[in-house]
């Protein structure tokens, strides 16, 4: 059996006894700082080892209580398995503690246990009446079927209990995925004189060893981990759930902040805009407006930005789910299914919370449609999801589309598998019905090109590629060319593509015209004119007089002696023959005029097309026949 990795958070009013409940089941003084010593309250999140055996550790977080340290309550929540929910028999719930309630709910923690602390100040009537005045205000919270365990940190009444209750808790519910990339959401960081800098959290997922080479992001810094520990121990490994410190190399403490994040993979997403869903706190004291700014907590990160709606302008009072979207001032690391937090700056309030549906938002129009797009990101299966990042990029790799959907490999690889995805390179991969708009759109870009040019063999390809590169990637445009012509839907001539069905042809508006002027060209035989000339006196305009000659040459129906004379193909191969005949291997320019009868205006390029064409050779002064 694998070990088990889990981090437990203390929650609660300030003053209700978290830290000295986290003593009492730690051994441990998480009030570490002198401000904190002499204030007697947590302003950073404090962590102590609970309990380990070979099969699961646990780690605790005192999360500060005021609610001027919100953003370090957020922070250590973000990475926690479970609540200990703190009230104290003597007060009950406090304002503090409703909106941590609020918090937690909008983090989705879905396991709970209620610690009653100061047990010893209270009577045991008075302590029954606290219980049922918890229990009504923690009802339609996530802690309304929690347990309940009436604790003294001072006398230790109940410790032994509330710790076997959180063991016994987490040994029923799942871990975190370690077999995932590595991400931390760094909270921490500090500098050991002589081991330079060290990073902390709480680990989210994946696993990292000691050696590692990993990335901090946003900033790309690559670095090593050049040692671990977990709780102040040396580890060769620490795991998802673990809370961990991280030795790293090549950086500063001035490079890096809390809210970065230290990833061992390009898997995850740098961000501005996040497609979300959101849930309102129950009593919005104010409106919340189209493009608010907020204050969007998510991991370890506190960033500002404007809330974007695409079905309303303002909202009070909504029970329901809200998909909208948040565009931050800043570059944040995160995936589909994190968890955030938001707060209104001022005045200072938490709004509500919600989960990120699509890390890569794009900008959208105001509108049902819109809607109707996110709830179809917002339910979807792998597949979908997978579909519609395809349908949105065209064409990715296995890398782009676990960053894009929050999949992780085998997921994805497992989808793939599907008929509708279509594995075009050895690492890229598209949908079937895009490869099918691409030959319609194709097959009509060939159509009207044919009409407009018919005399042409087709599309030059570099002009087809990137007439479409606005809209695909060039190798998946070079794909369904090859393959649609091997399907016989298209044909390629050289570097021209065509529709199969297509012939070059002259436009029947022109053919009498055309065909008068190649008469009076065979008529005049081996004396003719400028082709030009011939041109004019057929009535060819000249929008059309390069597609035409282009066409004759590439037909063998003209051949072209130099840029101003042309012979009909059947004058040019009489005269060939005539010549042939006439001659015997090898003849001279005075052999073939007297053959020809042609002046030297004409036989100089007569000659020399024959030389081009490959009938004969030059060698000195006389031609060879080949």
């Amino acid at each position: 059996m694998d070990k088990r990795y889990f981090t437990i958070g203390m929650a609660g009013h300030i003053d209700h006894g978290k830290t000295t409940l986290t003593k009492a089941l730690t051994n441990v003084d998480t009030d570490r700082l002198k401000e904190e010593k002499e204030r007697q309250i947590s302003i950073e999140l404090g962590f102590a080892p609970l309990y380990e055996d070979e099969n699961i550790q646990v780690s605790v977080i005192d999360v500060p209580g005021h609610e001027r340290f919100i953003r370090q309550m957020i922070a250590g929540v973000a990475g926690i398995d479970l609540v200990v929910l703190v009230v104290a028999a003597d007060e009950g719930v406090m304002p503090q503690t409703k909106e941590h309630l609020e918090i937690l709910g909008f983090l989705g923690i879905q396991s709970g246990i209620v610690a009653i602390t100061k047990m010893d100040k209270v009577d045991e009537e008075f302590s029954e009446l606290v219980k049922d005045d918890i229990y009504e205000e923690l009802r339609g919270t996530v802690f309304e079927n929690s347990p309940y365990v009436l604790v003294d940190s001072l006398s230790n009444k109940g410790i032994d209990e509330l710790k076997a209750l959180i063991i016994k808790t987490l040994a029923q519910q799942d871990v975190r995925d370690a077999k995932g990339p590595f991400r931390l959401p760094i909270d921490q960081v500090f500098t050991v004189k002589g081991q330079g800098t060290v990073v902390r959290g709480t680990v989210y997922e994946g696993a990292v060893e000691e050696g590692q080479l990993l990335t901090i992001m946003p900033q790309g810094i690559e670095v090593r981990a050049r040692q671990l520990q977990v709780h102040h121990q040396p580890a060769k490994h620490a795991f998802a759930g673990q809370r961990t410190a991280i030795n790293v190399s090549n950086v500063t403490k001035d490079e890096i902040e809390r809210g970065d994040v230290l990833v061992s993979s390009e898997h995850f997403n740098i961000t501005r805009t996040i497609d979300v869903a959101i849930k309102m706190v129950e009593d919005l004291e104010h409106m919340v407006k189209q493009r608010m700014p907020i204050k969007c907590h998510i991991g370890t990160a506190e960033i500002m930005g404007r809330i974007v709606f695409f079905d309303r302008n303002e909202l009070k009072e909504e029970s329901g789910e809200i998909l909208c979207q948040l565009r931050l001032e800043e570059e944040i690391v995160t995936k589909r299914g994190d968890r955030f937090i938001l707060r209104r700056p001022s005045p200072q309030e938490t709004i509500g919370g919600g989960w990120v549906i699509d890390p890569k938002g794009e900008k959208y129009r105001f509108g049902n449609q819109t809607i109707e797009e996110l709830s179809k990101k917002k339910e979807g299966s792998p597949a979908e999801r997978l579909t519609a990042a395809l349908k949105e990029a065209k064409s990715l790799s296995i890398d782009e589309l676990i960053k894009r959907t929050s999949l992780d490999k085998e997921e994805v690889s497992h989808a793939l598998l599907g008929d509708e995805f279509i594995p075009y390179t050895s690492k890229e991969f598209t949908l079937q019905v895009i490869i099918r708009d691409m030959e319609e759109d194709l097959f009509d870009r060939l159509n009207d090109y044919h009409n407009q040019y018919p005399l042409r063999n087709g599309v030059n390809k570099a002009e087809l590629l990137q007439g479409l590169q606005k809209w695909y990637p060039k190798p998946l445009i070079e794909y369904v060319i090859e393959h649609s012509s091997a399907a016989n839907l298209f044909q390629r001539k050289g570097q021209f593509v065509s529709l199969s069905s297509f012939t070059p042809h002259v436009p029947s508006s022109w053919k009498k015209r055309t065909d008068n002027l190649l008469e009076a060209l065979k008529r005049d035989r081996l004396q003719v004119k400028y082709l030009q000339d011939y041109m004019k006196d057929a009535g060819i305009p000249e929008s059309l007089v390069e597609d035409v000659k282009r066409y004759w040459i590439e037909q063998e129906i003209v051949i072209p002696l130099d840029e101003t004379y042309y012979y009909h193909g059947e004058v040019f191969s009489d005269a060939v023959k005539r010549l042939q005949a006439e001659t015997e291997s090898e003849f001279d320019v005075g052999k073939a005029k007297d053959v020809l009868g042609l002046s030297r205006k004409y036989m100089i390029p007569f000659l020399e097309r024959l030389d081009e064409n490959g009938i004969t050779k030059r060698v000195e002064n006389k031609r060879v026949w080949l």
